[in-house]
Order: C-alpha cells, then sequence, then structure tokens
C-alpha cells in the first residue's frame, strides 16, 4: 500500500491539460432548466478564488460561479486573490492593532466586499489538507477585529459581525484520494471552516462544502462532472 504522503503527492510527469467545458454549456442549460434559476431570490454574492494558475481547474470554477451566478440575477463580485496581488501576511501594523482600533489601511477594497456580501463562495485547491498561504492570508487579513468579529471586553468568547452572510459555498480541489480527506484526517479545512471560523463569525451562515478529489489525474468527463455539481449547488442560493 501507497503511504499517506505518496498518496498525495503529484507523479513526476505532468498531468495532461484538459480542456474545461465551456459555462454555458455546463451552467446555462443544466442549471436553468433544471433548478430554475430564474426564480431564486437575489443576493450579494462575493467569489473569492486562490489559485496561482488562471487556467488551473479552480481558475475554471470560480470564472463558472462568476457567470452563472450573474445570469441567475444576483449582484456578484469576483476577487482573484492571486491577479489582485494580494499579499497574505499579516502585517506588523495589523497585527499590533489586533486588540484597539485595527488598521484597515491596506484593507479597505477587501473588507468592503466582505461586508458588503450576503453570500459567499470560495474557490481553492487543498495542499498539504489546508487552505493555501493566499486563502489562508484572506482570513488572517480581512477577517479582523470590528470586521468580523468583536473582541469581548474579558477578551473572553468573540461576538460575530458578519451578520449579513447568509450562504457560504466552498470549493476545494485535492490530489488525495477521498477515504485520506475524510476517514484518516477527517476533513480538517471543512472542520476549520464551519467551527472555528463561520461557527465564530457568522453562526447563521449555512455551509455547502464540495471536495473534489484526484484532480491530478482528470478526463473531459470527470472535469464536467465536477463543473455539474457545482452549478447545482449555486442553484440552491
Amino acid at each position: 500500500m501507497k503511504s499517506l504522503t505518496e498518496q498525495q503527492s503529484t507523479s513526476m510527469v505532468p498531468p495532461p491539460k484538459v480542456a474545461f467545458s465551456s459555462e454555458i454549456d455546463v451552467t446555462t442549460k443544466l442549471v436553468d432548466s433544471r433548478y430554475g434559476l430564474r426564480h431564486m431570490t437575489p443576493t450579494r454574492c462575493l467569489v473569492v478564488v486562490a489559485h496561482p494558475l488562471a487556467d488551473s481547474l479552480c481558475g475554471q470554477l470560480g470564472r463558472d460561479a462568476q457567470a452563472a451566478l450573474a445570469r441567475a440575477g444576483h449582484e456578484v463580485r469576483l476577487l482573484d486573490l492571486h491577479a489582485a496581488g494580494f499579499a497574505p501576511a499579516l502585517t506588523a501594523a495589523e497585527r499590533s492593532s489586533y486588540y484597539a482600533a485595527f488598521d484597515q489601511s491596506e484593507l479597505a477594497a477587501e473588507i468592503d466586499d466582505l461586508s458588503w456580501a450576503e453570500t459567499l463562495v470560495l474557490v481553492f485547491p487543498t495542499w498539504w489538507f489546508g487552505m493555501p498561504a493566499l486563502m489562508k492570508g484572506w482570513f488572517d487579513r480581512v477577517w479582523a477585529p470590528g470586521v468580523a468579529y468583536d473582541h469581548a471586553s474579558d477578551l473572553g468568547r468573540i461576538r460575530p459581525r458578519l451578520r449579513s452572510l447568509r450562504r457560504v459555498v466552498a470549493i476545494t480541489t485535492l490530489g488525495s484520494p477521498w477515504w485520506i480527506d475524510r476517514l484518516v484526517l477527517r476533513q480538517p479545512v471543512k472542520r476549520i471552516l464551519k467551527t472555528a471560523i463561520l461557527g465564530t463569525c457568522a453562526p447563521q451562515a449555512k455551509l455547502t462544502f464540495l471536495s473534489f478529489y484526484g484532480c491530478e489525474q482528470l478526463d473531459a468527463a470527470a472535469v464536467t462532472r465536477i463543473q455539474t455539481r457545482v452549478a447545482s449547488a449555486l442553484a440552491a442560493i
């Protein structure tokens, strides 16, 4: 049997490029006809993508999400963290102001996006069974005191601030097989997002978590199935 490290590692030979189905073929025809997107209540949707490659599966799924939500009548903002040059490291000024008035001077646009959103769609790869640095850094810097939560006066249980956030759809790709993530590690990314982050900052938000496994070796049919599942989840917003 392969070791855990061998199961999650990539092959020395890069996987072949797969042509992604267009969002029109996958999302418009399937979702509009089967799930009645036109009857959904419009919401303010923020799509956050964290992947360095624009032509990656994550990049395509982010574009699919943006297009599908816009066609459904939602108001959509797209934040591609890599394309935007987002710096994931918490600055010294931000950390030193964590228990005073948090320094928002470098984060005005990102904080405005988060505060504006009623629905949040996250698209990112799972690397080493955690969020990539860009996504983790977005949470570190933007989900800050005075923005996502307030400190208690005795520094006890924090108080949530993101009362307008009602839905979160997380879409993540993994190279590993399903059983390592689910049976061995018990879905660490999902547990952290649901309990530690949303549970304290937006406890009213409903989480839909989509994990796609074995993404280093996908053929065109597998990619289409992934796009279809994403379309179905977005149709429920």
